[in-house]
């Protein structure tokens, strides 16, 4: 499906619930009959409170949970329906993931964390190196390949989780609180990285409580009570 510029859609969410049981008695409702449309190229900020929805929306979206009613398409694909080692294999060719934690190896230097994605994929080791490497310089860190997440800036760390997400070609880049442990000039260098991604034609969603962080998206899509309150 594509919309009136051709734009492929990339998401398609419909009617999405989520339910989680406490107990036997209690259920709790995370999302209320969800229904959202992504489309190739797009850069969206994922808003809303605490409990708002926006945590569980976002990890149906990484396939890391399946919603309880609903139906949910990834670049074409019925995820709903695939058996858990399906979902990683899709998780790690169509998905990119940013942390707010940044979330690397300590003992591994920065071009082997990158790498750490293709090891699930039949691709020879130099050809590995290429990718990451080419990975690292797209977010301007092709001279310090050899460094330890000890001996980089937070703003470095997170730059080598933004390549470790780049370096399958991702359909998507999903981003969760990705400025959260930086300080503000940091988080406009990172976001800078970001939108320059994006205008390479990457589609991006990213999770953030912070308005000014989300004026660097194009697309605001605002969660309440389990729904969106305003896209």
């Amino acid at each position: 499906m594509s919309d009136n510029n051709g734009r492929k859609k990339v998401i398609e969410i419909s009617h999405v619930t989520k339910v989680y049981k406490l107990g036997d008695e209690v259920d709790v409702h995370a999302l209320r009959g969800v229904s959202l449309d992504i489309y190739q190229g797009e850069f969206i900020a994922i808003m809303g409170a605490s409990g708002s929805g926006k945590s569980t929306f976002m990890n149906i979206l990484g396939c890391l949970d399946k919603p309880t009613k609903g139906n949910y398409m990834l670049d074409g694909i019925d995820v709903g329906s695939l058996s858990r080692d399906k979902l990683a294999e899709i998780r790690n060719k169509k998905l990119g993931f940013v942390f707010q934690g940044f979330n690397l190896l300590s003992r591994t230097s920065a071009i082997e964390n990158t790498e750490l994605p293709l090891f699930y994929c039949s691709i020879s080791q130099k050809r590995r190196k290429e990718k990451a490497l080419d990975a690292l310089k797209r977010v301007g860190l092709g001279e310090r390949i050899n460094h330890y997440p000890n001996q980089l800036s937070g703003g470095q760390q997170q730059r080598v989780a933004i390549a470790r997400s780049l370096v399958n070609d991702p359909t998507i880049i999903l981003a969760d609180e990705p400025t959260g442990n930086l300080d503000s000039r940091t988080s406009v260098e990172v976001m800078g990285i970001f939108q320059e991604l994006n205008n390479q034609g990457i589609t991006i969603v990213l999770v953030t409580h912070e308005p000014d962080i989300a004026d660097f998206t194009k697309r605001h899509v605002i969660f309440k009570d389990g729904k969106i309150k305003s896209d």
